[in-house]
């Protein structure tokens, strides 16, 4: 197994060693300027595997875009070899800027404050509506009226033919003759009457048309409160898309960063087994030889059982750090991922402790976006107690009616104003006018609260990474001696000096030591992108440089 690289500037002296192993040298960016040897054995990377190239379409890796779309056979979420593909965390990053839902769905949170600040800023106009109707009435009363009129008329004639009916037998020829044509008349008049049009005719056909305009002139401060609030909350969107764009950055490089860590820890538990292998073989080998005992060869033997089964964790932990990375991409169902980056330090932190937590506070994205509430809050205050002052409105509107029997068309309108002044209500505008102040309250004491959260978390990770730092040199010495260590212990045991439990225990330092080597350089790389999340922008970092191995004898000096 190869092991950490460090840049060794010239001649390196036994107090540069002394001083790096004692963590004198983990100091921040501007120092190191004063001291361009502190970068002198600053370890870059851990080389335990070959490593896959990156992709290079990783826009195959994007989801179906029918995301409403759920799988029907298994064949539909089945891994396709071609899929199978390796990227490096700044793929990662661009792959989640571009499929995240989470991140999505900010965005459209931030599209429906647009829609909400352009519905407020609608109501400096007014409003104005058209209204055209067309109506063809058939109306029962109507019939019914008529039909009673000339029911009432035919029955006032029939009275009169009844009377000169009557008058007919004492009648001479004359007189008849006069009579019955009286009596001709009055019936044709009687058809006449039932043939001619209604009175009041019962069906008409209509034609109307209206716009009316209504604009509120004064609403006590309400109206513009409205577009203030709507300002801020689209600000606090925005916010909070930026800050969901920095957790999204700090969440996919920790999943990065455990998939690095998972396929490191399977190379080092295949090496624990491959070292148990050999240790059964030279214990076998030694019983045979009548230098061993059976005890020794059934403790080699659970030794690897052992190692057998970390290597069996760590290949399961190695599928589920892939799949988490997957998930948090959004990937399409048929894709897997592994690392195309090697094991390194991601860079120096350029700022020191103080100018850090400055920094944090003036940049962060959630401590605006409290204040934005905070605004919020304040806005609808003013908002609540502009509906107890007066509201005055105007009013217009024009109406346009033609007849379609007749064609007659008329036209009209109304003009009007309304001044409307709340009076009582019990005190309910008054509450809740408190209960928004009183958020605005609430607003300040968590932007407070917030702000001594923000230094405690870049304390909390400057740590991290000093102690990272210290632990990276301090493991790779310890790397080195562990397999010393076991080598010495195979040669005594070999030799018949040494016991089988030496060689156990130094395997078991060796996988140790090699597992906290990659901790500390994986604390070091989530320390280092937590301080950007927290600062609240990413920071020009300074990179390593191709460095040759350390020597031996460097970390006997330290």
């Amino acid at each position: 197994m190869q092991h950490l690289s460090w840049i060794k500037w010239g001649k390196t002296s036994c107090l540069t060693a002394a001083l790096m192993m004692s963590g004198a040298l983990i100091v921040p960016a501007q120092a190191q300027g004063d001291n361009p040897g502190a970068s002198e054995l600053l370890p870059t990377e851990i080389d335990e595997q070959p490593l896959r190239l990156p992709t290079k379409d990783p826009k195959i890796l994007n989801p179906d875009p029918k995301i409403l779309d759920v799988p029907t056979a298994s064949q539909d979420v089945t891994i396709d070899p071609d899929l199978d593909q390796a990227i490096t965390l700044e793929q990662a990053l661009e792959l989640a800027k571009r499929n995240n839902r989470d991140l999505q769905v900010v965005e459209l949170q931030v599209r429906q404050s647009k829609a909400a600040l352009a519905e407020a800023k609608a109501a400096e106009l007014p409003t104005i509506s058209a209204q055209a109707s067309l109506n063809r009435t058939d109306s029962a009363t109507s019939r019914i009226i008529n039909e009673q009129q000339v029911e009432a008329q035919v029955e006032g004639i029939e009275d009169q033919i009844q009377q000169l009916q009557a008058q007919l037998p004492g009648a001479n020829a004359a007189q008849t003759a006069i009579l019955n044509q009286t009596i001709q008349g009055l019936q044709t008049q009687i058809q006449t009457i039932r043939d001619q049009p209604p009175l009041f005719p019962s069906v008409s056909n209509l034609f109307n048309t209206s716009v009316q305009l209504n604009y509120d002139v004064f609403t006590s401060g309400q109206r513009s409160a409205s577009i203030r609030a709507a300002e801020s909350a689209l600000k606090a969107a925005e916010k909070s898309l930026e800050t969901q764009l920095q957790q999204l950055r700090l969440d996919v490089s920790n999943d990065y960063y455990d998939m690095q860590q998972a396929d490191e820890l399977v190379q080092i538990a295949k090496a624990a087994v491959k070292n148990a292998e050999e240790t059964l073989d030279n214990t076998r080998a030694l019983e045979q030889a009548g230098l061993g005992t059976r005890f020794d060869v059934l403790r080699s033997e659970v030794q690897l059982a052992n190692q057998q089964q970390q290597l069996s964790q760590a290949q399961s932990q190695q599928l589920t750090a892939r799949r988490q990375l997957a998930q948090r991409l959004s990937l399409n169902p048929k894709a897997t991922l592994s690392a195309a980056d090697p094991v390194k330090i991601a860079g120096l932190w350029p700022m020191s402790l103080t100018n850090t937590i400055a920094k944090a506070q003036q940049n962060r994205s959630e401590l605006g976006e409290i204040l934005d509430q905070r605004q919020i809050a304040q806005q609808n205050e003013r908002l609540v107690k502009g509906s107890f002052g007066p509201q005055v409105s105007v009013a217009a509107s024009g109406n346009f009616a033609v007849d379609l029997d007749d064609l007659t068309d008329a036209f009209g309108y109304s003009l009007g104003g309304q001044v409307t002044k709340l009076l009582f209500d019990g005190g309910a505008t008054k509450a809740n006018a408190r209960q928004q102040a009183l958020g605005a309250k609430i607003a300040e004491t968590q932007f407070a609260n917030f702000k001594n959260l923000v230094r405690f978390q870049v304390e909390q990770n400057y740590f991290t990474l000093q102690s990272s730092f210290k632990n990276i040199a301090t493991n790779e010495c310890a790397v080195i001696q562990a397999e010393q260590s076991l080598e010495l212990a195979r040669l005594r045991s070999k030799a018949g000096i040494g016991t089988q439990l030496e060689v156990s225990n130094a395997e078991t330092e060796l996988t140790r030591t090699r597992s906290n080597r990659l901790q500390a350089i994986i604390d070091y790389n989530r320390a280092l992108i937590a301080l950007e999340r927290f600062v609240g922008h990413r920071q020009q970092q300074a990179r390593v440089g191709e460095v040759p191995s350390p020597g031996e004898k460097l970390c006997n000096q330290a």
